[in-house]
């Protein structure tokens, strides 16, 4: 069954839930989450001071781990057009002492506002699969990218090996949903989505071939927590 991944629903269902998005995203993991984008930053660490961009940043937590990662020297742009999700991560901004260094614009991923060969990293977290047009989304993180640059995507994926695989199927498919529904209530069905949208994105060597596709070389990828979230790593050609 084909997900509606619309941009205006996917805007919609984000803002309703973005005031517990983080706590939400805390619990449901057990803390994960963060381990996971701290291996991303360790991958795929700044070098230099020019730029990065955290596309689909949400609530900036990727971006704050960049701007930490680079000792408060490198600047760090966070796009996102989801205004509620920006507003949380500005006061996590101001909280970290970031607000200067840190800089969250409301831009859709599928047209950055940014000049070609920008930015040294430009990196996403659990976004890339609500694109309604992956591919597009790829070339335009590519676009901005430098020459010789990375991309780094951090995306959830499901575990195949035995008894890992069945248990996390279970719990993504009937417990998540329930307990996200419970605790963010939405008209959106947001933790229905979230499996949904999981399922049908491209795994593994597929996302691969989709990366190359969009003008990146040396594609690899990591599979992390037993294959629960995989990070994608790409280079952009000189």
């Amino acid at each position: 069954m084909s997900l509606d991944k619309s941009s205006d629903r996917v805007q919609r269902m984000f803002g309703q839930i973005a005031g517990r998005y983080d706590f939400l995203n805390r619990l449901l993991s057990l803390g994960i989450d963060r381990r996971w984008r701290r291996k991303t930053v360790r991958k795929v660490p700044p070098r230099g001071d020019a730029p990065i961009l955290d596309v689909c940043t949400g609530t900036a937590d990727l971006a704050l781990m960049y701007w930490r990662a680079g000792g408060g020297r490198t600047p760090v742009v966070g796009t996102d057009f989801c205004g509620p999700m920006l507003a949380v991560g500005r006061e996590k901004c101001r909280r970290a002492g970031a607000e200067r260094d840190v800089t969250l614009l409301e831009a859709d991923t599928l047209h950055l506002p940014f000049a070609d060969d920008s930015f040294q990293i430009v990196s996403v977290a659990f976004g890339l699969r609500n694109l309604c047009d992956t591919d597009a989304g790829l070339r335009e993180m590519t676009r901005v990218c430098q020459p010789d640059g990375r991309v780094a995507i951090l995306e959830f994926s499901t575990p195949q090996c035995w008894p890992i695989g069945p248990l996390y199927a279970w719990y993504f498919l009937k417990v998540l949903p329930r307990v996200g529904q419970a605790l963010a209530r939405n008209n959106q069905s947001a933790y229905n989505y979230l499996p949904q949208s999981v399922v049908q994105f491209p795994q593994g060597e597929a996302l691969v071939r989709r990366m190359e596709a969009a003008g990146l070389r040396d594609v690899r990828f990591h599979r992390l927590t037993f294959g629960i979230a995989t990070l994608y790593i790409g280079e952009k050609s000189s």
